[in-house]
């Protein structure tokens, strides 16, 4: 039976009482980067995504979860994104919030969650991620997990008054 529960997480549905975290999340510049958001986020504006957020994927073509600690404490978000079912693939997203929650195992844990979920309840062919080239400890993780580089997207984000090089990651099933 798949799971979406880990040793040391588990993956649930956006719940309304995620709005806080959502909102410190969402309005954090540190991530915005990643995130390709410009401008913050108003509280009312994410309560209505969250009263939307339970639209099934094959309408809305993403999936985004809460990842929730041991002690229910909402560590982060990692989402299916650009669902194609007629090609079978879709992009992967994680942020953990907090950096004394990162490197600790649980984005790992995370995706491998979602990736088998992905593989096996979504018969998908392929998941990918887009890390930016400078991101050492994201670069590590994907090619853990048996992620693929297979491109490089030249001077794709503009981070300040420059450009950074995205490197695209791919998983493809077995």
């Amino acid at each position: 039976m798949l799971s979406l529960k880990g040793q040391h997480i588990s993956l649930r549905a956006l719940e309304p009482s995620d709005l806080e975290f959502l909102y410190e999340l969402e309005n954090n510049p540190g991530v915005w980067e990643i995130s390709g958001t410009t401008a913050p986020y108003s509280r009312h504006t994410l309560q209505k995504y969250l009263e939307n957020a339970h639209r099934d994927i094959y309408e809305v073509k993403q999936l985004r979860l809460t990842i929730e600690g041991s002690s229910s404490r909402p560590l982060g978000f990692i989402d299916l994104f650009d669902f194609d079912p007629r090609h079978r693939r879709a992009g992967l997203g994680i942020v953990i919030l907090h950096e004394n929650d990162r490197n600790k195992g649980l984005g790992s844990e995370a995706i491998r969650l979602v990736s088998d979920y992905a593989f096996t309840a979504l018969d998908l062919h392929q998941i990918y991620a887009h890390v930016l080239e400078d991101n050492a400890a994201s670069i590590r993780l994907f090619r853990k997990l048996g992620f693929e580089a297979t491109g490089m997207r030249k001077d794709w984000i503009l981070a300040g008054n420059s450009f950074k090089n995205e490197i695209l990651f791919q998983k493809i099933r077995d």
